[in-house]
């Protein structure tokens, strides 16, 4: 059985509806509702009932609901134990952040935040946007680092989880650049000559935010996709070599810019977004465990911001 489920199981109870349930748990409707599934495969009896609406649980799962209840806070209790003991990298900060912040804004952040805060040692977990933010609320790291636009907002209580915006990011188009520094694609495009497109995979975040991006657009694009991956530095690698135009966020292309390889392959303002750079961390008065070390930044960087 996964502890997953207990989880799941319990948000269910709370909320008595599938797809709040599946919100608060950061997965799709269809992939809570096969846990539940699972967990009442696992227990070899019905523990939801789903004849009626708001959902309920049957009388196998009230009674099982305590004992999930008791699972959890035990294992909770065993897992802080344990960690108590764990003398080494006690002072570590454990940061979560989708593999596009890794690249493009954590080492210059981080390089400069030494000079002000130089005691900082970090531990860098680099996943894509669904897994770290899964990772903070399971409290497997101290601090989430993450995208936020309005379109595509981090979904997270904020009784529970609080925020400070770090920085401002652009998402916007970029092609290999020609000899004399322009690129050799261009949006619109046309009908009767589509530009080779460099995707993000579909359901990524960046996908969803390239989507906002072309259906909020004056004109439409003429693109013909050749390549996807969920990966911003896979496509910018593409686009270097000429394969087609990709959106990519501007801190990671600004020394190709500059460098004249890589090139804005649209209007300025036209086909971009701005996004803001969140750090997010579990408030201290619910977390499960608070590091001094994260504690002290969080303090550091609420000064700096105020």
């Amino acid at each position: 059985m996964d502890t997953k489920w207990l989880e799941d199981f319990v948000s269910l109870a709370q909320t008595r509806s599938f797809s709040r349930s599946a919100q608060l748990r950061h997965v799709t409707q269809p992939a809570f509702s096969r846990r539940i599934q699972a967990l009442e495969a696992w227990a070899g009896v019905d523990l939801v009932d789903r004849s009626i609406y708001p959902t309920r649980l049957t009388p196998a799962g009230e009674t099982f609901l305590a004992q999930a209840h008791e699972m959890l806070g035990n294992l909770q209790a065993t897992r802080n134990l344990l960690r108590s003991h764990q003398a080494s990298g006690s002072d570590m900060i454990d940061f979560a952040l989708p593999h596009t912040l890794a690249f493009a804004f954590f080492p210059q952040w981080l390089l400069e935040l030494r000079r002000s805060f130089p005691q900082l040692k970090t531990r860098l977990i680099a996943l894509n946007v669904h897994d770290a933010v899964l990772r903070l609320t399971e409290g497997h790291c101290d601090l989430l680092l993450a995208y936020d636009h309005p379109s595509q907002p981090l979904q997270l209580a904020p009784e529970r989880y609080e925020m400070l915006t770090l920085g401002q990011e652009t998402l916007a188009p970029f092609a290999r650049a020609d000899s004399e520094g322009r690129p050799v694609w261009r949006l619109p495009g046309s009908a009767l000559a589509k530009l080779p497109f460099l995707s993000y995979a579909s359901g990524a975040y960046m996908a969803r935010l390239v989507e906002h991006i072309l259906k909020g657009a004056p004109q439409a694009a003429f693109l013909n996709l050749v390549y996807e991956t969920d990966m911003a530095e896979s496509l910018k690698a593409m686009a270097l070599e000429g394969h087609g135009l990709a959106f990519l966020p501007a801190s990671s292309v600004r020394k190709d810019v500059r460098a004249k390889r890589l090139a804005a392959a649209g209007e300025p303002g036209t086909w971009e977004l701005t996004m803001d750079v969140r750090l997010v961390r579990e408030r201290p008065e619910s977390a499960r465990v608070v590091k001094p070390g994260a504690a002290a930044l969080w303090d550091h960087l609420s000064q700096a911001a105020g």
